[in-house]
């Protein structure tokens, strides 16, 4: 057998069989391009919130678990099934619990110029849980850096979320 033949061969099947992982991921970021739309640009966003995407009460507080994950940091409201980093709602006057579950997370929450909570930076930890009250209505897009202390590579990571301060009282 030609040696000539058999790598043209090999090289012609291994091409083969990468075309459909290259398929995929092309769909999987496109799919993750599409996700990355933000619900605050949506003309009413308002209009998911709901009983499975709300978050705490009038007589219960809204629990935000902030953490450093492999390879950013997410924020995980107190809402069963949610997923992190997902849109959530409160109500007006619903008391917002940010804090950190793991070990050694210090975290930094951004709202910019513009905050639900009065106030545009939270700080606060996994020994320093803050809790503020949802004031002003309206959609906020946060930034959130969570780190980890006495990590030397990659120790902070950051992610982006966003919150729907609906009115109506908690």
């Amino acid at each position: 057998m030609n040696i000539g033949k058999i790598r043209g061969s090999v090289s012609i099947y291994g091409s083969l069989l990468l075309l459909p992982l290259v398929l995929m991921a092309t769909y999987v970021a496109a799919k993750e391009k599409d996700s990355n739309k933000y619900i605050c640009s949506e003309s009413d966003p308002q209009a998911m919130c709901n009983a499975s995407t709300t978050c705490g009460s009038a007589s219960a507080p809204c629990m935000v678990d902030i953490k450093r994950t492999a390879s950013a940091a997410s924020v995980t409201p107190g809402i069963a099934g949610a997923k992190e980093n997902a849109p959530f709602c409160v109500k007006v006057g619903t008391k917002v619990t940010f804090k950190s579950e793991s070990k050694n997370v210090g975290f930094v929450l951004d709202f910019g110029s513009s905050s639900p909570f009065g106030q545009g930076t939270i700080i606060g930890g996994a020994d320093r849980p803050i809790t503020t009250v949802a004031n002003r209505p309206g959609c906020f897009k946060f930034s959130t850096g969570a780190c980890v202390s006495g990590a030397i590579y990659g120790m902070c990571g950051e992610t982006s979320t966003e919150i729907i301060v609906t009115a109506g009282g908690s």
